[in-house]
């Protein structure tokens, strides 16, 4: 049940986006307009489109409340405080310190770095003075 109306759900949601980028600017942002050259005159497409904005509108908001609650229903009356085990908590245990990070391994170490002059062509490390020109 919940699959399917989790479909349903995204198929309104998917129209429900087009519906709405369909309908033309009220403020005429970029200056475009429309002129009764459509299937439909320009008033009659817009109340087309609102209606059908309404409905699927209507339809995912009843489609939201009717997820919601039959995923709560499916999960329990029980909340997430219940359903943590603390009878095999030993109250010595939830003061203890954390435990220190270890140490990194002393063979891991940045390679030093260099200097490469264009001109000379060497590579050295960076505290070398570079060739007179």
């Amino acid at each position: 049940m919940l699959g399917t109306l989790l479909a349903i759900h995204i198929i309104v949601c998917i129209c429900l986006i087009v519906v709405v980028l369909l309908q033309q600017s009220e403020g005429g942002a970029l200056g475009m307009g429309g002129g009764p050259t459509g299937f439909m005159t320009t008033r009659g497409a817009g109340d087309l489109l609102t209606r059908t904005t309404w409905i699927l509108a209507t339809l995912f908001f009843v489609l939201s409340l009717a997820l919601t609650v039959l995923t709560g229903r499916s999960k329990g009356e029980s909340s997430v405080v219940d359903r943590v085990k603390i009878e095999n908590l030993a109250p010595s245990q939830l003061n203890k310190p954390a435990l220190p990070a270890p140490a990194a391994p002393s063979g891991l170490e940045a390679p030093s770095p260099s200097v490469r002059d264009p001109f000379a062509g060497s590579t050295g490390p960076a505290d070398k003075t570079p060739p007179k020109p």
